[in-house]
């Protein structure tokens, strides 16, 4: 039979029997790739329209990003903090300039990179502010994903994020996402940060209100309070402009940042402030063995040289244009809800119809990868080198699909 000479089947079998259950991956065995397209194990080739939830800015394998990486390995990858590189210094200049930043501390994960800036808050908090000791606080809202680390899962509403993994971290208030005026009530004396993404990722492209984001920038600072944008997937491009709160001209004192910051090759992340604030750390109070490795510089100066030019930006903000009338062209035919910025998409499909795992997996069957997340709900994120004629092909599978 054709599935006994088929790869895919054992190599799935044997990623569940000897990898722990903290993921429900689709069923495919990825071999390699280029640009937005994928193939497997057996050859077939699939559109990818998730980009490792946008780590992949830039595409598999693009040619400046391989050659940086393969350029560096032949020299130099480790050295650790204890000595300085000659990347170093190029990466968290030229990014200070992308964030109109002072500063930058290079980490490797975005869970690092918001534990980071955790500290760094509470840190200005009790030696800038003046707040009592130990009783910093930092506001976020729900629906948040932050990350996985024992104290980022302390303040997520996501009972499968949280649930079981206590005692949980204090210091933290949560108010309903959009609600300024509750986030205003939540501030207090001892308040250090707003810690928000500007736009909710995981929760499923979900857009903040016209206003909102200006009204936190203007409450932060009245009440003296560090503003912190959790960009690690909506920056970088993703969403039509270098920063999501570029969209409202809104300025954190706080960037941090991830995923696409590596290129898709190594993971790179990195919290981006001025003096005032960064400038509280000491040697010895933070770091990384690997962080601001000499590979991660590498590359990761090559993603701030591609969003210099501002293509990406643009390629972005256009192409998001053309997605987002092919999905609205689906509402009422199995759609009933969109959610567009750039090339990022939420799109609510009829419960009645099938589950996003559901509508996720036949789409893999028709050739292209997506992601659901709750309920009913799938997420598009394709590269930002994706052309308009595979937009269209990815939105004639999805209508497919959803006719049955």
């Amino acid at each position: 039979m054709i599935e006994d000479m088929l790869r895919t089947p054992s190599a799935v079998r044997d990623a569940e029997r000897y990898t722990a259950h903290n993921y429900h991956p689709l069923p495919v065995v990825v071999a390699s790739a280029e640009g937005a397209w994928l193939t497997d194990v057996d050859g077939r080739r699939y559109l990818d329209c998730l980009a490792g939830y946008s780590a992949l800015n830039f595409g598999h394998r693009h040619p400046a990003l391989i050659r940086a990486a393969h350029e560096q390995l032949d020299r130099l990858t480790l050295t650790s903090r204890a000595f300085i590189h000659d990347q170093f210094a190029d990466f968290c200049r030229e990014l200070a300039a992308l964030c109109g930043k002072d500063l930058v501390l290079p980490m490797n994960t975005g869970a690092e990179a918001v534990e980071t800036g955790i500290k760094v808050a509470r840190k200005w908090g009790y030696q800038v502010k003046k707040v009592t000791p130990g009783q910093a606080n930092i506001v976020v809202a729900d629906g948040n994903f932050h990350g996985r680390t024992t104290t980022i899962v302390s303040f997520s509403t996501d009972a499968d994020a949280r649930a079981d993994f206590g005692p949980y971290t204090p210091g933290f208030t949560v108010v309903p996402y959009g609600d300024l005026a509750a986030l205003e009530a939540a501030i207090d004396e001892n308040t250090v940060a707003v810690l928000l993404e500007p736009i909710q990722g995981e929760q499923g492209v979900v857009l903040p209100p016209e206003g909102y984001l200006p009204g936190v920038r203007r409450a932060c600072t009245d009440r003296n309070v560090l503003f912190i944008a959790d960009e690690i997937q909506s920056g970088l491009g993703r969403t039509g402009r270098t920063f999501a709160c570029d969209h409202e001209g809104v300025v954190p004192d706080m960037y941090l940042l991830g995923k696409a910051l590596g290129g898709g090759i190594v993971p790179v992340s990195a919290v981006a402030a001025d003096a005032d604030v960064l400038g509280v750390l000491r040697p010895g109070q933070h770091g990384s063995t690997f962080g601001g490795n000499p590979l991660a510089c590498a590359v990761g100066t090559g993603v701030v040289r591609l969003l210099a030019t501002g293509e990406f930006q643009r390629r972005s903000a256009e192409l998001g244009d053309r997605l987002r009338a092919g999905l609205e062209g689906l509402l009422g035919s199995g759609l009933v809800a969109v959610r567009v910025r750039g090339l990022w998409a939420g799109v609510d499909i009829d419960p009645a119809l099938m589950t996003g795992r559901q509508a996720c997996e036949r789409l893999m069957d028709r050739g292209v990868l997506a992601k659901d997340t709750h309920g009913s709900t799938i997420r598009l994120a394709p590269p930002l080198v994706i052309t308009s004629d595979e937009i269209d092909h990815a939105v004639a599978q999805l209508a497919a699909v959803l006719a049955g």
